[in-house]
């Protein structure tokens, strides 16, 4: 048997990934390692964070899936300090495409992919590039925030949330390009989800984050906090960026106008900072699954954006809003057929525009 590591020589590393020695750390929802497998024995390692080996009373751990060849043959919930897992064991040499996508988001639990098992002779290796990347940067609707979960009454559950059935990964689909994430359930421009406007939550604000690996209260090891490590823009270019921020805002800033002007503000400067550490990227501005009061003002931030700046590489799109209808996922948010109707609508516009 031998051990091969999960770097850049032997898998890709999808989304924001940070390697500390042997071991491979995801954090946002979405992240993960794609490779060719060829072989008869494959184990997997998968390591949990300080959440993992201290235990969480919500249980609120790491969701994880692997994929064989596009079938999820594993769907585990990372509550301990260590899970092997074997992925492929047989007598006869075969070729496989495997994939390790973070299902849950950053904010609860990260989780690190440790040296991984193969026998001799087998091999590993990347799976190729494909020709576009899109990063989406959003809160819970981007998360995938209880979509396995159809009863509204039911709270957040990183069990129930699965990025890949939401609209973000659907559009990648759609497009056929690589995708990586910055999101987080609750975070906003000016304010996080809010159940009283005279109070702003101040904390949860995803351009005070959008820099690090990624925001989350778990830890990797030595107590090395992603939120405060630094992300390395070199490492991934997107051709195109979405945003789709302002469903939380929208909790603080209601009907008031003041605080209307103040979300429109805030998302031009972060618009400022997503050009400035993506120079070479189209941006899409998104919003509406959840309600479309705050669209005319992201729509503005960005008409002002574009007059102040002479960057004409910025545009809307307002995503179909759920109307209840058919129902909803866990606490009102939307079924995974409302993702597939946004994915639906953004996909063929970012394809129009970037002549794909």
């Amino acid at each position: 048997m031998n051990c091969i590591v999960a770097d850049r020589e032997h898998v890709k590393q999808m989304g924001r990934c940070h390697q500390i020695g042997d071991t491979l750390w995801l954090a946002m929802s979405g992240s993960g390692v794609g490779m060719r497998f060829i072989g008869r024995y494959l184990e997997i390692s998968i390591r949990g964070g300080y959440v993992a080996e201290r235990g969480e009373p919500d249980g609120n751990y790491a969701r994880v899936a692997v994929y064989v060849n596009g079938t999820r043959i594993r769907d585990e919930m990372i509550d301990c300090p260590r899970k092997q897992l074997t992925v492929i064991d047989q007598t006869c040499p075969g070729e496989f495409e495997i994939q390790i996508i973070k299902l849950s988001e950053s904010a609860m639990s990260v989780i690190g992919i440790e040296p991984m098992t193969i026998g001799d002779g087998d091999v590993l290796l990347p799976l190729s590039p494909k020709a576009h990347l899109v990063e989406f940067i959003g809160d819970s609707i981007t998360c995938g925030y209880g979509v396995d979960d159809e009863d509204s009454s039911h709270e957040f559950s990183t069990a129930t949330e699965d990025v890949t059935r939401a609209y973000a990964l659907h559009t990648a689909r759609l497009l056929d390009v690589d995708y990586t994430l910055f999101s987080a359930s609750g975070f906003g421009i000016i304010s996080g989800y809010t159940d009283d406007p005279r109070r702003r939550l101040a904390e949860q604000l995803i351009p005070d984050y959008y820099h690090s690996v990624g925001f989350s209260r778990d830890r990797f090891p030595g107590g090395i906090d992603p939120t405060k490590t630094q992300w390395d823009f070199g490492k991934l270019r997107p051709d195109a960026v979405v945003i789709n921020l302002g469903t939380n805002d929208d909790s603080f800033c209601q009907d008031t106008l003041e605080k209307q002007q103040e979300y429109m503000a805030a998302y031009e400067r972060f618009l400022c900072d997503v050009r400035q550490r993506n120079p070479q990227a189209e941006l899409f501005c998104v919003l509406g699954i959840m309600g479309q009061r705050l669209c005319p003002w992201m729509e503005r931030a960005c008409e002002n954006y574009i007059e102040h700046t002479g960057d004409r590489r910025v545009h809307t799109l307002r995503l179909p809003e759920q109307d209840g209808s058919i129902g909803y996922a866990a606490n009102y948010h939307p079924l995974e057929r409302f993702h597939l109707a946004a994915a639906e609508a953004l996909a063929p516009y970012i394809k129009k525009t970037m002549n794909w």
